[in-house]
Formats: C-alpha cells, structure tokens, sequence
C-alpha cells in the first residue's frame, strides 16, 4: 500500500497568530524530518487579514483548501480594526465560525492540564491544582453561537431588542455525548454533563438525552451539574472533573475558567474534531492584538496544538508524545514567557521560546 501524503492547511490569522503560528510550524518542520512524517503544508488567509485582502473572513479559496486537507493548525482571529465594520458577516470570528460549520467540526476538546513546572504560576493555591488533568470536551456547532432566528431589531415604541436562540436537537447531543463518554472510557471513567435544566428547557433535552446514551456506556460514571455551581467548583475544587461535556456557550466560558486554573491560558492547545477525526487545532487564547508584533506571547499553546494534531488526525502519537515532552524539557530549564515568568526563571522571547522547543525536539533520542 503506498503511503498518502497528509496535507496540513496552516492558518495564522490575526494578532499574535502570524507570531506563534511560525514558531509552531518550525517544530512541526523539526518533527518532520526526524520523525519522517509524510505531510505538506500549505497556507491561507481567514480573519481580518482574509478581509483585508479578499473582502471576506473567509474567502473561497480558504474554504476549498480547508475542505481538501487533513488537518488545519490555526493562529488566532480578531481585533480591534475590525470591531467597526457594520456588517456583522464580515467580523472576523465569522470566518472561524464558518470553517467550523462547514466542516463540520462539532467535538471541541479543550484540555486543562497543569505542567507540574507551573504549579505556582496559578492564582489558586498548589495544593488545590497539583495535579490537574480535565478534559472538556464542548460541542461546537450548535447552540446559541449558531441557533436561528437572531439579531437586531426595532420594536414598535422604537426601543432596539438583540435577541438569538438557544436550541439543539436530538441528533447533536448524541453525537457529542457519544464522543464525551468514549473520552471518558479512555481516561478515568468519570464523565460530568454540565447543563441549565432548572431554567432552560433546551437542556432539559441534553440532560434527558446524555442520560439515554449513558445505558451504552455502563462503565462511565455520569453525573450532572448545573453550569453556575459548575464555574463555582473549578475555582473551588478543580481536581473533582475528569471529563466534562457541555454544550457551545458554557464550553466556551469554562474552558477559559479552566485554563487559568493552569496557570496561563497561554499553555493550552485545543482540537475541534469531525466524525472522521478531520480536525482544526489551535490555542485556546485569542488574537492578543495588544501584544501583537512585540515578540512576547507564549506560543507552547500553538506547539500543543501541533502535537494535539498529529495524534487525533494524523495518528502519530510517537511524534506528539516527543513533542509534548520537548515542551515539558523546555520547563524544566526554567525558561518563560512574560504570562508565566515567576522570580528565579529566566524570561524568553516567543522565537526563542520556540527555538528552544525545537532544540529540545531535536536532541530527544
């Protein structure tokens, strides 16, 4: 059988994208040749810059090659220079948006693990984030983000009302509950369905639902929790959560929340997977435009991504485990980027935050 060559679309957007994506993308050049990875890359616009050249956050040929890869390794999008524009549609978020609808990219797993090396840079306590280890797996295509119908309009008496609308069906929470408890098989069997059944009716579906698909899983534990008392608990007692699942917007907000539990936000990759494990990887944090072009954001978040893709869509696990444990290495000699430097270690710049990864990439036997 001869081998196909995988083809990777990267994608560094806007803000802080261009800076850590390039660093990112050096550690997968890296991984390549030592690991004798058969991929190609290519590259594309989406965003603002995709508006700046194409009058789109998404343009058609972006699209095409986004639907024509295998993987997609995405910076960030967004910015100040296009909060003005009128049209909505052309916002850059729509561009992120649009590749995660059209592609279908409904599994959003966020992991929130704690490098033992950051145990101090948390605002929480050591002792109640040593050991952090949570995956949230978030559905990315439905709910509120994408429910119909939505916008602006003027009432009667001439007051303006924004409105939108929360709704899943059936087929989408048993999609994503089938991935949760099969993530939860592979790790410690514990699965947390967080909702808001008291107040809205939509998710007194998703719960009835995760409780159908839970009788095909009988050794995952699944339990429920309402998402106020669930932001409450990961500030509280973080280490409780194994996996948890949840639908788009309260994903979005506690894998933020959970994030910060690890000491930056910085640090965290993200996969957003289709049924066949196409996916799109990218760093939980934002375009950063404030930092932008000052050579200072961590871009391990961005490397993370890299090792999240070569295990779930390309299946190299060899590669992402060596780079995962380049990153750890990296720690361990106590360089930092300005979000986690603490006294005593030595601060570094995002490329030669990334030169060092690669370094430690390269000498890794």
């Amino acid at each position: 059988m001869f081998n196909v060559t995988k083809k990777i679309l990267v994608l560094p957007g806007d803000g802080i994208g261009p800076e850590i994506v390039s660093e990112a993308v050096k550690v997968l050049e890296v991984a390549k040749q030592k690991f004798k990875l058969d991929v190609a890359l290519d590259n594309a616009l989406v965003g603002g810059a995709a508006f700046d050249e194409f009058g789109s956050p998404l343009p058609e040929v972006t699209m095409e090659k986004a639907r024509a890869c295998d993987a997609i390794l995405l910076g960030a999008v967004g910015g100040p220079k296009w909060d003005a524009l009128e049209d909505r549609e052309m916002r850059p978020e729509k561009g992120l948006l649009g590749l995660r609808s059209g592609l279908e990219l409904f599994a959003n797993f966020r992991p929130a693990i704690l490098y033992p090396q950051l145990a101090d840079a948390s605002t929480l306590k050591p002792e109640v984030v040593s050991g952090l280890d949570i995956l949230i797996v978030r559905e990315l295509t439905g709910g509120i983000y994408f429910g119909k119908p939505r916008g602006i309009r003027t009432l009667e008496n001439g007051e303006r009302e924004g409105y939108n609308t929360y709704v899943y069906n059936e087929t989408e929470i048993r999609r994503i509950a089938k991935v949760a408890f099969e993530s939860a098989q592979k790790r410690g069997k514990k699965l947390c369905s967080i909702d808001k059944a008291n107040v809205l009716e939509v998710t007194v579906l998703w719960r009835e639902i995760m409780e159908e698909v839970s009788k095909d899983y009988p050794d995952v534990e699944l339990s429920h929790m309402y998402v106020d008392n669930a932001a409450m608990q990961l500030v509280r007692a973080p280490k409780q959560f194994d996996v948890v699942v949840t639908g788009n917007m309260f994903g979005d907000i506690l894998s933020d929340t959970a994030a910060m539990l690890t000491g930056s936000i910085g640090m965290l990759p993200s996969a957003s997977l289709d049924t066949n494990n196409k996916g799109m990887y990218e760093p939980c944090h934002g375009s950063a435009p404030d930092i932008a072009g000052q050579g200072i954001a961590n871009p391990l978040a961005t490397i993370l991504s890299v090792a999240m893709m070569l295990r779930y869509s390309l299946n190299e696990v060899v590669a992402a485990d060596a780079i995962e444990k380049a990153v750890s290495d990296v720690l361990d000699k106590g360089l930092r980027t300005g979000d986690i430097f603490s006294d005593g270690m030595t601060k570094v710049s995002t490329s030669q935050m990334g030169e060092a990864v690669v370094a430690a990439l390269q000498e890794a036997s």
